[in-house]
């Protein structure tokens, strides 16, 4: 039987002023292993250089990096997830985080919402039986 998460797909903006390896470094340590970067260089308003940073992964491995990311949050991160899970995931069953970027660089990963770390998960059709949240609830209880 195929893992319960289809994908998980990590995104993140990199400034000129931000260390790229020092946020890729930590990102990896989030996911559990070196995943592939996809860069893409954008130019902000006063033409800054601000570079997005993608990491798609699915199967074994997203199933996996999914949770590696329940392990390394902290109790009060995970029980503030579950408390706001119903307007974290969307229609479709995908699960949405947003960690702080600041924080996770630091080791001690936290929920945010400026310049954060987005991460969206999702989930196999029979792993949805019982409902997104309940799944979700358990994946995170489960830890």
């Amino acid at each position: 039987m195929k893992p319960p998460i289809a994908s998980v797909e990590v995104s993140y903006l990199i400034h000129a002023t931000e260390d790229e390896k020092k946020v890729g470094d930590a990102v990896a340590r989030l996911l559990g292993g070196s995943p592939v970067l996809q860069r893409e260089a954008l130019e902000g308003h006063f033409g800054n250089q601000i570079v997005r940073i993608r990491v798609h992964l699915t199967g074994d491995v997203a199933a996996s990096a999914f949770r590696h990311i329940v392990a390394g949050l902290p109790p009060q991160v995970r029980d503030a997830i579950s408390d706001e899970l119903a307007s974290l995931v969307d229609e479709h069953s995908a699960l949405y985080l947003r960690l702080d970027k600041q924080k996770l660089i630091s080791g001690a990963p936290e929920i945010g919402t400026a310049d954060s770390i987005r991460v969206k998960v999702k989930p196999r059709l029979y792993a949805m039986r019982r409902g997104a949240l309940e799944f979700y609830s358990k994946e995170l209880e489960g830890t």
